[in-house]
């Protein structure tokens, strides 16, 4: 075309050139750097996801006889109190058989993990022992366990059922609950 000049490219200067590369490496190393926070924060996330499920497996694993163990408790419970109940026209032969049949049932849930709870003159806890009644009693110190009514038990380190029990209060106490005055709270 007469009349236009050619266009000649231009270079750029080496200084530019320069310029232009360190640019794009530190873009490059900050985006390699992003990256490389991305994969370690998703190798840990991973980690604690393989432990947790380590957790609920082992968990599942040690309760999950928990529901067959609970409906087993009624029967322990009816043999035990069949012993105590000892009938004199009874022979003497059934009463073993039956402490044997109590015994070896204990014995298999306490290889599974059962543990009874302990109650009589322990101070009662609301964690482990649920109060059916309250004793006037001046013998015993307040929220000791008088009687147990019936058994509780623990899986391992969980409460599976509590004790029924009945627990002492003094006399005092009962005496400032009359009167309306919290003994828990005291004004100074």
């Amino acid at each position: 075309m007469p009349g236009v000049a050619p266009q000649v490219p231009t270079t750029p200067s080496p200084e530019a050139e320069v310029a232009e590369f360190t640019a794009t490496i530190q873009k490059l190393r900050a985006d390699n750097q992003k990256l490389y926070d991305r994969l370690l924060r998703k190798q840990a996330e991973l980690d604690n996801l393989r432990k947790r499920m380590e957790r609920e497996k082992e968990e599942l694993r040690e309760y999950a006889n928990a529901d067959l163990i609970r409906a087993l408790l009624p029967t322990l419970d009816a043999l035990d109190r069949a012993l105590k109940q000892h009938d004199t026209r009874v022979p003497d032969e059934f009463y073993k058989g039956m402490e044997l049949i109590y015994d070896g049932l204990l014995n298999v849930l306490k290889r599974q993990g059962l543990e009874p709870i302990e109650a009589v003159g322990q101070t009662f806890d609301p964690h482990w022992h649920q109060a059916f009644g309250t004793v006037e009693d001046g013998q015993h110190r307040d929220q000791e366990i008088v009687e147990e009514l019936l058994r509780g038990y623990k899986l391992k380190r969980r409460l599976l059922r509590p004790s029924i029990v009945k627990v002492a209060v003094t006399t005092k106490t009962n005496n400032l609950l009359a009167d309306g005055i919290n003994p828990s709270r005291r004004n100074y």
